[in-house]
């Protein structure tokens, strides 16, 4: 995908607001980081998110009975986190390259973040390996390459980048879960869980006739909407769901 470039200045720019705390706050309505953290993690364990933010997850999982940490290389943002939260475990550190001793975590979210690695993120999961302890655990999100993403491929449904391609254009790839988990397997990981969903967001950058549509069911705050989400992701999440969440036991 090209977009803005996916470096410090513009996690930066896309992070700054006026109601920041209301922002990170909002990290407690993560039902999928909670149920998941929870299923393989008892309470007090010690955790790690590798590309915070702003702090939405290390501030849920403090409130959720955790040990929780985080890392960022977005300078500004971690900034002005600190200066309204200071309590929260979040510091400049690069995710390639970590501050913390070997085998620290219990655990490892990278919540949307090995996608925006153009040269690839072999390194990011390096790093992993060495700061999950035996028996820990990584939760691994990324946009993926979907059953209607692959359909719409062979139908030509993509346009072509262009002769010449800009690496600073770049901001994400739609990744193969199969490739991935190949890839992070070689690190010392085993994969204990497969998850897809998202299918709202998948099916409408996808298919532009059910855009408008499927943004309103998605913004919806009435029991219809609530009822048609549910039954999109009953039915679609498995083969059109924008999101893979890949959980790896380290051996």
């Amino acid at each position: 995908m090209v977009e803005n470039r996916a470096d410090s200045d513009y996690w930066d720019s896309h992070w700054e607001t006026s109601q920041l705390e209301n922002k990170i706050k909002e990290g407690l309505r993560n039902r999928i980081v909670k149920k998941n953290t929870k299923r393989f993690l008892p309470s007090g364990g010690r955790i790690i998110e590798g590309g915070c933010g702003i702090g939405q997850l290390v501030y849920a999982l403090g409130e959720w009975g955790y040990d929780a940490y985080g890392v960022d290389y977005a300078e500004k943002t971690i900034k002005k986190t600190k200066e309204l939260m200071p309590e929260l475990k979040i510091e400049i550190q690069d995710v390639k390259k970590m501050g913390f001793a070997d085998s620290f975590f219990d655990g490892y979210w990278s919540l949307g973040v090995i996608e925006h690695f153009y040269d690839g993120f072999d390194d990011i999961i390096s790093e992993a390996a060495r700061v999950v302890k035996p028996g820990g655990y990584l939760f691994l999100t990324f946009p993926h390459m979907s059953l209607l993403r692959k359909i719409k491929i062979k139908f030509g449904g993509y346009r072509a980048l262009p002769d010449i391609f800009e690496k600073e254009s770049f901001y994400q790839f739609m990744l193969d879960g199969r490739s991935v988990q190949t890839k992070v397997e070689k690190h010392g990981f085993e994969l204990v869980m497969r998850q897809n969903y998202g299918a709202i967001k998948g099916i409408k950058d996808e298919v532009p006739a059910l855009k408008v549509f499927l943004q309103k069911v998605h913004d919806g705050n009435d029991l219809v909407s609530k009822i048609i989400r549910r039954l999109i992701a009953l039915l679609f999440d498995r083969s059109a769901g924008h999101i893979t969440l890949l959980v790896f036991k380290r051996k």
